[in-house]
């Protein structure tokens, strides 16, 4: 559920403000309304913040790249000037990968000259022997005439150097100099001083490197230290950001505002008599940004884990979903996974976890919920005998035939080819395989999941007595007859026909007592073609009703094109679920192509490395593209296709009261 809350404001003596916060901060009780905070003091400690957080994030490669690495304690102080002597260290290596990256270039300009040293040309300038570099390409070498002297140093291919011989203290360029030769600029440096310096310079980066290493065992501390300023950050933001009566005397006042949970008011009523605060409160106007605080028993706060890595928070006046999100996750993880073996390890795993978490007292919600999707992919491995990617056959020939008769028939992969329909029949014959079975079975779980979400929002609006109940309540009988269009169009129209001049019906023979029953098809086709039409129309009438008729109907004619598209979207949602189908389909051909690869390496003994690599890496990557195939579809149809019917926009922010804890 989510928390009702109240809307506080506390006024204060300006002269107690910060023996206020502090009291406010330990009860933990409030979130405070967003406050822009000035001054030096805020500005010089966010700037400290700035430092630690960009050595902690050098240090934690390092730190990363020795496991098991002691941390030092320290104060606070001797914490910072790690992580300035770090942050300092970065900046040298920078200025030092610059001056590397600047001489190796050089180096390589003049590597084909040979050992070039600017002082030796110097001192035959002051000889009077003046010498100056130049290249051209070979097939213009030519064209140089026997009036410019010159001495070829080398000649590679494509391209000639020489030196120009001149008694011109500047070196001026000859006129009948071809214009493709040009002069090579002279370094600053010998070539022996600039390949040395590269050496010199890479020497200081890896010493600099192990000063950075030894301040990793500061990490854990600059971290803390980090945190704790993270705590005067927010201290301080409210102490100078709150608004006040612009006064200075004795009897100043100060106020903030913020929300607190409705059962915790009457604790904060008596710490504001204790503190002799004025206080205020009432519930939350429409207008209101109130945060989202979520309260749940422990079997459903096992989603929290995966919404709060989503960062999916439902807004204040919107749903709390988290059991149908888990009920409904969990559902579509295991057709997803879709194999009993991969549930199988993954239960084990998740079961070890949440057992050693346990024991240590810490947090195990998540592995709490790896275990019941996990456990929900091993049911759905024995409805439809999946298991590793192997099949029927191979079950029964390797011992485990028995998985072939823990199954559903309807669904089962040992049925496959088999025409095992579900309990009925047309009376020309047709019936379902395991495939359609499968995709009725995907439909339902749309229908079901869509119908709840309508019926929500008819009791919202039942309870708040507006008639847009009746829109709801059309656009639910619309959704159950476009599943009967879903079922025609997609899984069989001989089964499920539109066409409601021919002369069908289903017989059902009743398990047990062999009676049939015989339904006609034409009789359920015109049902839904009425569920659709009648609930177009009330939709249409009531959907925006907001205590006028005509007004509700002209708001439908104006978005016209949204409402009749909406139609369309209620088909799209429905064979949306189709996913859970064809996703599960695509991970079982992967593990099967992987066990078809790795078939002709059993009962050989020099493959057997291979076959063990080959089985790890296949199923070990089939795995993980499950994973993301459960993140992208499976959060989807919870988040996208049952939240828009549920009219829900995840527009909410967490509850996160101003409190002694940094990480809430």
């Amino acid at each position: 559920m989510i928390v009702p809350m109240k809307k506080v404001s506390l006024v204060i003596l300006n002269k107690d403000k910060e023996t206020a916060l502090k009291v406010l901060r330990k009860s933990g009780l409030v979130h405070l309304e967003k406050i822009e905070g000035t001054g030096d003091k805020l500005a010089d400690i966010k700037n400290k913040v700035s430092k630690l957080e960009a050595a902690a994030g050098v240090l934690e490669s390092f730190k990363a790249a020795k496991k098991g690495l002691n941390q030092v304690s320290c104060s606070n102080d001797e914490a910072f000037l790690k992580a300035e002597r770090t942050i300092e260290i970065q900046e040298l290596k920078k200025s030092l990968f610059e001056k590397i990256a600047n001489d190796t270039a050089e180096k390589d300009r003049l590597e084909a000259w040979g050992k070039v040293d600017p002082q030796e040309l110097k001192n035959l300038s002051e000889k009077g022997v003046y010498l100056s570099l130049y290249e051209i390409p070979s097939d213009k070498y030519q064209l140089i005439g026997d009036d410019i002297q010159h001495v070829v140093v080398n000649k590679t291919k494509g391209t000639v150097r020489f030196l120009l011989v001149s008694d011109d203290k500047n070196c001026v360029r000859p006129e009948a100099m071809p214009p493709e030769a040009y002069q090579v600029v002279l370094p600053e440096d010998s070539t022996d001083v600039i390949a040395q310096r590269i050496v010199e310079n890479k020497s200081e980066i890896v010493k600099l490197d192990k000063e950075v290493e030894q301040n990793a065992y500061y990490f854990k501390a600059i971290k803390n230290y980090d945190k704790l300023l993270q705590k005067d950050i927010e201290f301080e933001t409210i102490f100078t950001g709150m608004e006040n009566d612009g006064t200075d005397g004795p009897n100043s006042l100060s106020w903030l505002t913020g929300y607190v949970p409705a059962d915790e008011i009457e604790n904060l009523k008596k710490i504001a008599e204790e503190q002799s605060w004025a206080i205020a409160y009432d519930d939350p106007s429409d207008d209101d940004e109130v945060p989202t605080k979520l309260k749940n028993n422990k079997f459903v706060s096992l989603i929290y884990p995966l919404t709060d890595f989503l960062g999916t928070i439902p807004g204040y006046k919107e749903y709390d979903i988290s059991g149908w999100f888990l009920l409904f996750f969990t559902i579509f993880f295991g057709m997803i996974f879709g194999d009993g073996g991969y549930g199988l390890l993954v239960t084990l795993i998740s079961l070890i976890l949440l057992i050693k978490n346990a024991a240590t007292k810490k947090p195990t919600a998540t592995y709490g919920l790896v275990c019941l999707v996990g456990f929900a992919t091993v049911v759905w491995g024995f409805v439809t005998c999946t298991w590793f990617g192997l099949t029927p056959e191979q079950l029964e020939n390797n011992g485990f035939g028995f998985l072939t008769k823990l199954t559903v028939p309807a669904f089962s992969n040992a049925f496959k080819g088999s025409t095992w329909a579900l309990p009925w029949a047309t009376k020309n014959g047709a019936v379902l395989d395991v495939d359609k079975n499968l995709q009725i079975f995907c439909f339902s779980l749309a229908l079901l999941q869509l119908s709840i979400a309508h019926l929500k929002a008819i009791g919202r609006n039942m309870k708040e007595k507006s008639l847009k109940w009746i829109g709801d309540f059309g656009a639910l009988i619309q959704l159950w007859g476009m599943f009967y269009v879903v079922l025609s169009m997609v899984v069989s129209a001989e089964i499920f026909p539109l066409d409601l001049t021919l002369d069908y019906a289903w017989h059902w023979t009743v398990p047990f007592i062999n009676k049939t029953i015989g339904f006609n098809q034409i009789l359920v086709g015109k049902v839904a073609i009425i569920l659709i039409a009648s609930g177009f129309a009330l939709s249409f009438i009531f959907s925006n009703f907001e205590g006028n008729i005509f007004q509700s109907i002209l708001a439908s004619v104006k978005n016209i094109i949204s409402v009749l598209l909406g139609v369309v979207n209620v088909f799209s949602d429905i064979v949306s679920y189709i996913r859970l189908w064809a996703v599960g389909l695509a991970g079982a051909a992967i593990s099967g192509t992987v066990n078809t690869m790795a078939g002709p390496m059993f009962g050989h003994a020099a493959m057997f490395v291979f076959l063990v690599l080959l089985l790890v890496f296949g199923h070990g990557m089939n795995m993980v593209l499950n994973l993301l195939s459960v993140i992208v579809h499976g959060v989807r149809l919870n988040t996208l296709e049952f939240s828009s019917h549920l009219g829900m926009s995840w527009s909410g922010f967490k509850y996160e009261p101003f409190s002694e804890t940094v990480e809430k």
